[in-house]
């Protein structure tokens, strides 16, 4: 009887050791979790409880054989398999809160960053930040804000108050509830004003963003006198595109070369968008000069137009077909076949990032490329390859159909970008024309494209020598119009090509951010209603009958 008793209270004593070693742990977690601090008395306590908690588990498996039991084997798969999730959780949540990965899977990407605009972001040279004086955070200006400020920790926003902060709104000018702010250094620049019917831009962000880090400014001559697009808003006119390369940091102004007869010394590019009438021989040998001595020039050559340019062309082994393109596919984006669309772009830095965007030139002409020496050719823009495709030489028939004798199928140029390297001595001293290859006459449009050329360091002939000089030939210039220009990737052939042209390679490229596409299903009255009695009486007919056909087979 007396060792009974004697085992009775030794498994007693076990017992309340065993609630000892809980209670210990949870005494060392709780000083540890309110004092924040894991020092000697938290970690001493936590791991007593834990060795009195791990002896009681050891002494219960040698006396009950506890770990043999089938129960125990399942108990224990089903902890050890909780802690794997939990720790797989935690690192799962760990992983997340240090690297951020976002997917987009919106069609145009709707909640990325257009490429430049990180390219742009990514390379700042010093911090900039943004203030926003505004009551309310917009979810969208927060978001779009949010994905700037991922790309690099030099970008950071604020949104203020101005009546809480009247001082601070003093200090930018603030005049109205919503005013976005830029500001790099002592430099401050206005984005824009948000509202409920406005919200915060990328293509206005990146632009302001890029003009307040860049020092430096290139100046645009646009040629007149010959016909060409008007620079100020009306029919016909370039002025969108004056004022994108206004928001791109360029600096524009007219040229008329009959006054002056030679291009302007600080001339980064000059552009000759769509004459009607013919270049004076004096101004071809002016563009001419302004080339052999590093100069970079944008042509935009319509059909049915003659402006004498042939002699500069030939130089660089670039004929200007006569024809018209032409573009029969289904998605010809409405504008009727004289319309082509251009979804197939040349390995080129004006257009790297534009994948299979859309872009399209009414009333455009095809391009010939000859091989020249010394010479680097880049198709920019094909048009689909035929039957979808054609340059048409019968411009006044209304019914288009190609003619083998005298058509030329798909797919066809309609802008190229070239590159010419300059002799080291034409440093000092203009060069005269060097001697052009033969050019053949063509039958057929060249297949060669030849790779870009590496691109140089120098930024335009306006600040330093250039080693080379670059012509970009477009056969359409009403792609760049007003209401034109801001359709699809239109603009951004206009400005990148510009941009390239003034050999600032440090100055991103324009991509405008994706638009979301207009999915909505537009049905005419007999197709509602179609669609309204096949939903409510076609459909259950159908399913009655197979009920009662499956009901008298199995009868």
């Amino acid at each position: 009887m007396t060792n009974y008793m004697k085992i009775v209270a030794k498994k007693r004593l076990w017992k309340y050791l065993f609630w000892f070693g809980p209670f210990l742990i949870t005494v060392g977690l709780t000083v540890g979790l309110v004092s924040e601090q894991w020092g000697l008395i938290p970690l001493a306590f936590l791991i007593t409880g834990i060795v009195i908690s791990g002896l009681w588990i050891i002494w219960q498996s040698y006396q009950t054989n506890w770990w043999k039991r089938r129960s125990t084997q399942a108990g224990t798969n089903a902890l050890v398999a909780t802690l794997a999730v939990l720790a797989i959780l935690g690192l799962i949540n760990f992983l997340g809160t240090r690297y951020h990965l976002r997917a987009d899977l919106t069609e145009t990407q709707l909640f990325t960053l257009a490429p430049q605009s990180r390219e742009l972001v990514n390379v700042l040279p010093q911090p900039v930040k943004v203030w926003v004086f505004d009551i309310n955070q917009n979810p969208q200006d927060r978001e779009l804000l949010e994905n700037y400020q991922r790309q690099s920790s030099k970008f950071k926003y604020e949104y203020i108050d101005p009546q809480a902060r009247p001082g601070l709104a003093e200090k930018f000018g603030v005049k109205d509830y919503g005013e976005v702010y830029l500001e790099s250094g002592d430099k401050r620049q206005l984005v824009q004003t948000v509202s409920e019917n406005e919200r915060l831009s990328e293509v206005r962000l990146t632009s302001r963003l890029q003009q307040l880090t860049n020092s430096t400014t290139a100046k645009v001559y646009l040629l007149q006198g010959h016909g060409e697009r008007q620079l100020s808003p009306g029919k016909g006119a370039i002025s969108q595109a004056v004022q994108g390369l206004g928001d791109k940091n360029f600096t524009t102004a007219p040229l008329n070369l009959a006054e002056t007869s030679k291009i302007p010394q600080d001339a980064a590019v000059v552009i000759v968008a769509g004459p009607k009438r013919g270049l004076f021989e004096g101004e071809v040998k002016a563009l001419q000069e302004y080339l052999n001595q590093g100069g970079s020039l944008l042509l935009m050559i319509d059909p049915n137009t003659d402006p004498k340019v042939d002699s500069l062309l030939q130089e660089w082994g670039v004929r200007l077909d006569n024809r018209l393109a032409v573009d029969v596919s289904k998605d010809s984006v409405g504008l009727g076949p004289a319309a082509p669309l251009v979804t197939e772009y040349g390995q080129h830095p004006i257009t790297k990032d534009f994948s299979n965007g859309n872009s399209f030139y009414p009333v455009a002409r095809p391009l010939e490329i000859i091989s020249v020496r010394g010479v680097e050719a880049t198709p920019l823009l094909r048009t689909k390859p035929y039957p979808n495709s054609w340059a048409e030489s019968d411009l006044q028939s209304e019914k288009l159909e190609f003619n083998a004798d005298k058509d030329l199928k798909g797919p066809l140029t309609l802008g190229v970008a070239l590159t010419r390297k300059l002799p080291a001595k034409s440093t000092s001293t203009p060069q005269a024309s060097p001697t052009p290859s033969p050019i053949p006459s063509p039958t057929t449009q060249s297949k060669a494209s030849p790779t870009p050329s590496s691109l140089p360091s120098p930024p335009s002939p306006s600040s330093q020598t250039a080693t080379e000089s670059r012509l970009v030939v477009l056969g359409n210039s009403s792609f760049a119009t007003d209401g034109l220009f801001q359709q699809q990737l239109n603009g951004d052939v206009f400005l990148n090509s510009v941009t390239w042209l003034s050999q600032q390679e440090k100055q991103p490229l324009s991509i405008r951010p994706k638009e979301p596409k207009n999915r909505r299903i537009t049905l005419t009255t007999t197709q509602a209603n179609l669609l309204i009695l096949s939903s409510l009486l076609v459909l259950p007919l159908i399913g009655l009958a197979a009920a009662v056909i499956i009901w008298w087979k199995r009868r």
